[in-house]
């Protein structure tokens, strides 16, 4: 479980350190609109955001068992942040991240790492597709600049209120929107090497506010952003609120677990390189802890700001850690500007990631696949969409396994019918 960083210091270079600089600068380009974006869509205050992504990016960067990875709060996060806070308040939620901070700590001890290949594939995809569209149509609202005072959380329940308030549409909103994405897409091609998500993201914004429009921001719409990090503090630790947030730390815990084990072996495809999967999980639970401590979002390995890093020149965890500080830099010099952001333009970067997140590339591969995989995938999908995460994993995982054992023709066990 020794992280990747003590691995990687000995012999380092300038010159290393030079490359690792400039990605680590790259991806907290990227970050810090993605992580303001993120914590909105959660329902959380979006200055919980960039604490996330200071103080869990930092410490996955210095103890975690991957030399490349960039952790911060997720898309794949919302929905679980999302239901945790409309039911139990915020506070609720930095417990029920403690709780899972403390649960990945546990697995990394136990060296669990190597469990993630136990997983059914189908089941990976069926729920990162439906966290994908609940993430897409969550951004609705700010994309068209709808007239709502609050947007149903059921997905049954959220499109017909979408419907009703079409009324509503804010042009404005639709071309700050629109254009943005168009931005982030031109960009990305053109340039793949340079951070164009926030330079779409900020030259969108730059637009409202110069020429006066009609939109929301971060501003106007949560007042101004924190510039300096919050004092850590325990969460209220009562036995009967843990026991009842239990179930949302074991989600929490699974889900920073698998999706932080997934972006270790994209990133070891990119360089070559071997992950320690214990040693990530140990560094999920610090971060998530951390993260608790200082009042942020759940955290775990951002696959997209990962890849990011690869491609910007970053090889060590040192450029994790600058991409922290970075952030941090920004916090604390550059907050007003920030609160510039507009919301539209938050809305469409969030509904691109969710696009990527569906990797619309593999689909053609999933219909290719066993029929009963194509259906668990579905089955998975359907139940995150309409149901509730936690179900969706548990029902998946649990057919997943049962179908592995089937596939491998475990003779039946030997049973006789009682007598009545």
């Amino acid at each position: 479980m020794k992280p990747k960083i003590l691995t990687t210091l000995p012999g380092y270079t300038r010159a290393a350190f030079i490359a690792d600089l400039a990605a680590g600068v790259t991806v907290a380009m990227v970050a810090i609109p993605l992580s303001l974006a993120i914590a909105i869509a959660s329902g959380a205050d979006p200055g919980t955001g960039l604490v996330t992504a200071i103080v869990a990016g930092f410490l996955i960067s210095a103890l975690g068992g991957s030399r490349v990875q960039i952790g911060g709060p997720t898309g794949a996060f919302i929905v679980v942040v999302y239901g945790v806070i409309a039911e139990h308040g915020y506070d609720g939620l930095v417990l029920a991240t403690f709780m899972g901070g403390i649960i990945l700590l546990l697995a990394g001890w136990l060296r669990a790492g190597r469990l993630i290949a136990l997983v059914p594939e189908a089941v990976i995809n069926g729920f990162t597709i439906g966290i994908a569209i609940i993430i897409a149509t969550s951004q609705v609202k700010d994309l068209l600049g709808l007239a709502m005072d609050q947007v149903p959380a059921d997905f049954v329940e959220k499109l017909p209120a979408l419907w009703a308030a079409r009324g509503s549409l804010n042009p404005a909103s639709l071309a700050i929107g629109l254009g943005t994405m168009a931005g982030i897409i031109a960009l990305r091609r053109a340039f793949p090497r340079m951070p164009g998500l926030i330079v779409a993201v900020a030259v969108a914004s730059a637009l409202v506010a110069v020429a006066g429009l009609p939109v929301d921001s971060i501003a106007s719409r949560f007042g101004a952003l924190p510039d300096q990090l919050p004092a850590p503090a325990l969460p209220d630790l009562g036995y009967q609120r843990m026991v009842t947030l239990l179930p949302s730390a074991l989600v929490i815990a699974f889900l920073a677990g698998v999706e932080s084990l997934l972006s270790a072996i994209v990133a070891d495809r990119m360089i070559g390189g071997r992950h320690r999967p214990n040693a990530e999980l140990v560094a999920q639970g610090a971060a998530n802890l951390g993260s608790a401590l200082f009042g942020g979002l759940p955290a775990t390995g951002a696959i997209a700001r990962t890849a990011t890093n690869v491609g910007a020149g970053g090889r060590t965890p040192v450029a994790g850690i600058v991409h922290a500080l970075v952030i941090l830099i920004v916090m604390l010099m550059a907050a007003p500007l920030a609160g510039y952001l507009a919301m539209p333009a938050l809305a469409g970067l969030l509904i691109l990631t969710a696009w990527n997140m569906s990797e619309p590339h593999r689909w053609p591969e999933y219909m290719r696949a066993r029929r009963s995989d194509r259906a668990l995938m579905l089955l998975t999908l359907v139940l995150t969409v309409l149901t509730d995460l936690a179900l969706a994993i548990g029902v998946g995982v649990g057919i997943g396994l049962a179908l592995r054992l089937y596939r491998r023709n475990v003779p039946p066990a030997d049973w006789t019918p009682p007598e009545r």
